[in-house]
């Protein structure tokens, strides 16, 4: 959705607009949702900042990480209904998030971070927390931390 010309705060803020007029309330509730959380972080702190695309970015992956989790907690407590519509909530912000990176391309950083690790004198278990850490340095705010980590610790301890 990104091929719209403005900053990424534009465009959703387009979208709430059209989501509005196309009376769509799953994608109105979920834009309102994330653009109050922008603006919640734009306001925290001693002075009111404007987003880079970065970091408005970074809020909608974790934004989207909590509907992930709400959904399993629906699951898990027997509500199919409530899951479902966290999961579209997810999916309409998931629209405004980079593509993730493959697994086959996660395993070629993690593979190059231990080699680096390795070379610094890091080895085993003790260099998961560099490893892990430049991992995500490398993979962007849309990659998943728990997903890192275990690919990481499971690297390791081959």
């Amino acid at each position: 959705m990104s091929t719209d010309t403005g900053t990424l705060k534009d465009q959703l803020r387009a979208a709430m607009t059209a989501a509005m007029k196309a009376r769509e309330e799953i994608a109105l509730a979920a834009l309102r949702e994330a653009m109050s959380e922008i603006a919640v972080v734009e306001t925290a702190g001693d002075e009111v900042a404007v987003l880079s695309d970065e970091q408005v970015t970074a809020v909608l992956a974790i934004e989207v990480r909590k509907h992930h989790e709400t959904a399993d907690a629906f699951d898990t407590a027997g509500r199919p209904e409530q899951a479902a519509h966290a999961r579209a909530h997810a999916a309409v912000l998931e629209a405004y998030l980079p593509a993730a990176l493959s697994d086959d391309d996660l395993q070629r950083i993690i593979g190059e971070e231990i080699a680096t690790a390795a070379a610094a004198g890091a080895e085993g278990m003790k260099a998961m927390g560099k490893v892990v850490s430049a991992v995500r340095a490398k993979a962007g705010p849309s990659a998943d931390g728990a997903k890192i980590a275990a690919l990481v610790k499971a690297a390791l301890a081959s």
